[in-house]
């Protein structure tokens, strides 16, 4: 199936000193859920020089974990991964968390975020000799971390990096959590009876009944490991550029990001969207789920009734069958119905939070106009895409992007609306309560805080004639070494 919207990235979870330790995990990831369906796993250990227990598998938590499986998954530490795939193929060869036995010891990683430098990272690694076993750009980390040679160990080995990415790492002594100097995305740190809690989201802090203590900062590695918890910041300061889509899409609303609910924020957002682009109407309906408060700022901030006309169906799975032309719109009406009766001669204000290529939004206008809607005005509480993401988020290419391609006169029409309006980057911001220059907003403007040259992987696979990066000698028992 087609995804007309953008695929979520990834969720990753940790815990440390905790009896429980992987039961814990699996509530929390069950609350990262929505941040990837494809695939979930964990790995645990007991201690100290104690083999790891992994057990990965495509689909849902709930789908993937067994009590049998979490019974053998003991152990006082652990992390978790839930992933929809940005880089590599969607298999099981590349579910998270990775694990490997290297001259380091165990080691472990889930990841969410983009490098974009992988190709040229893994290229240089397997100059060196490294063989990859997976396609995703995780395990790139995982073997430079793994290399022996390697100065400086885990801090050094993170400064080759670039991109987005917020970590958890284990090794046979600590936990790690690692925010890129950007902070694209989010991590942040939790405790309960004495342990501490890593995750990508406080939502997962709720489930467990953990006590938020605060967000990782861009660039900061949290250390982890008996002897308490210790921060380093080794790398250069940047300018902070928060991926503002997780308030848009991604976050739950239920999560406290930069110190603001992400609801608070989607309700903000349509009242500014209201704002700018007034409509008269008999009633708004949102797109759920992450149109739901948006919509409902709108409808308050313009005094309109809110009701929801969309039921969808939470339990969509894998569909192997393909759709045929004796189910038209398969795909659309597969995840959203619409209650007809809900819009049968009204003016509706349909409001999104975003549009992508398109299709799913005008299955939505032809889905109105069939149920007898008087009027279908669309209202989108983000600017218009125009630009990729390489940070993490699976926008595709500009030219299959509605927005890069059409004016809004041509959006509309296309759609088959009486009306569109999206909301700027300024009355975006202003929801958010903080400053422009905290955001990425690359997918919106087109300036991308970390340089990136698609033409680079192509240009590897084509020539692989660059010298070794990788060198120096580590003569360090611990994987992790405070910043000289």
């Amino acid at each position: 199936m087609k995804h007309h919207k953008p695929t979520h990235e990834c969720g990753v979870f940790a815990v440390f000193g905790h009896p429980n330790a992987a039961v814990l995990t699996y509530y929390g990831l069950f609350a990262l859920q929505h941040r990837g369906q494809e695939s979930a796993g964990i790995v645990t250990a007991n201690g100290s020089n104690t083999p790891f227990n992994r057990h990965v598998d495509m689909g849902l938590v709930a789908q993937v974990f067994s009590p049998a499986d979490l019974e053998r998954l003991k152990g006082t530490r652990s992390i978790g991964h839930v992933r929809y795939s940005t880089t590599g193929s969607s298999n099981l060869k590349n579910a998270q968390p990775l694990m490997v036995n290297c001259a380091r010891g165990q080691l472990a990683i889930g990841h969410n975020g983009n490098l974009v430098n992988a190709g040229l990272l893994r290229d240089e690694l397997e100059q060196r000799g490294s063989i990859f076993q997976t396609t995703v750009d995780s395990e790139i980390i995982l073997h430079l971390l793994a290399q022996p040679t390697e100065s400086g160990g885990v801090l050094a080995a993170l400064r080759k990096i670039q991109g987005a990415y917020s970590l958890v790492m284990m090794s046979e002594r600590e936990i790690i959590g690692v925010r890129d100097p950007f902070g694209f995305r989010p991590l942040s740190l939790g405790m309960l009876d004495g342990a501490y809690v890593l995750s990508s989201e406080t939502c997962a802090f709720d489930l467990i009944h953990a006590e938020f203590i605060r967000e990782i900062e861009p660039g900061e590695v949290v250390i982890i490991s008996e002897k308490g918890i210790r921060s380093e910041f080794p790398f250069k300061v940047e300018k902070r550029a928060f991926c503002m889509f997780e308030y848009v899409y991604f976050a739950r609303p239920d999560s406290i990001i930069s110190d603001v609910n992400v609801a608070r924020v989607r309700t903000e957002m349509g009242r500014e969207l209201a704002r700018l682009h007034p409509v008269e109407a008999d009633i708004v309906v949102p797109v759920p789920d992450s149109g739901n408060y948006a919509a409902f700022g709108f409808a308050e901030e313009l005094g309109i009734p809110y009701d929801h006309a969309f039921v969808r169906n939470h339990y969509i799975g894998r569909t192997f069958l393909q759709p045929t032309q004796l189910i038209r719109d398969f795909n659309v009406r597969v995840k959203l119905n619409l209650i007809k009766e809900a819009v049968a001669g009204k003016r509706v204000v349909v409001v999104d939070d975003s549009i992508v290529r398109g299709t799913t939004a005008r299955a939505r206008v032809v889905n109105m106009r069939e149920a007898g809607a008087k009027e279908v005005h669309m209202r989108i509480s983000c600017p218009p895409h125009k630009h990729a993401c390489h940070y993490g988020i699976d926008f595709p290419d500009p030219e299959k992007l509605l927005a890069n391609q059409c004016s809004l006169d041509q959006i509309r029409d296309y759609l088959g609306a009486d009306s569109i309006g999206y909301l700027d980057v300024a009355g975006m911001v202003r929801a958010s309560g903080q400053r422009e220059s905290d955001f990425c907003l690359a997918c919106f403007n087109g300036d991308y805080p970390v340089p990136v040259d698609p033409s680079v992987d192509k240009f590897i696979m084509e020539r692989r004639r660059y010298g070794n990066l990788l060198t120096g000698d580590d003569d360090q028992p611990e994987l992790f070494e405070p910043v000289r």
